[in-house]
């Protein structure tokens, strides 16, 4: 089974950009993917950028692969992840990629 990070904008979207997040992993789940949202992962009580970012890219490295959400190229955190899962060789598409 392919585990997949979904990695998109969140700062200056309201709700963080929840809803798209919980689409994303609901679409590449009936896909059959294995699907980490950092919307659901646990930050235990964090509240600056890097402490979330130092959660949710330790939860990237043991993925196979990063679905982009649109907007991704705006927000520092995805291309931070983009680039982190590039450098690992993971593959990295947009989420319908993942979902044809």
């Amino acid at each position: 089974m392919t585990r997949v990070y979904v990695s998109g904008p969140m700062t200056g979207y309201p709700d963080l950009n929840v809803s798209a997040f919980r689409e994303a992993a609901r679409r590449l789940r009936t896909v059959g993917a294995s699907v980490v949202n950092p919307h659901e992962l646990d930050h235990f009580g964090s509240t600056e950028w890097h402490e979330f970012m130092r959660t949710d890219i330790a939860a990237l490295v043991g993925c196979d692969g990063v679905a982009t959400l649109p907007g991704w190229q705006e927000s520092r955190g995805a291309v931070l992840e983009v680039h982190i899962a590039h450098a690992l060789g993971m593959a990295v598409e947009p989420i319908e990629r993942w979902v044809e």
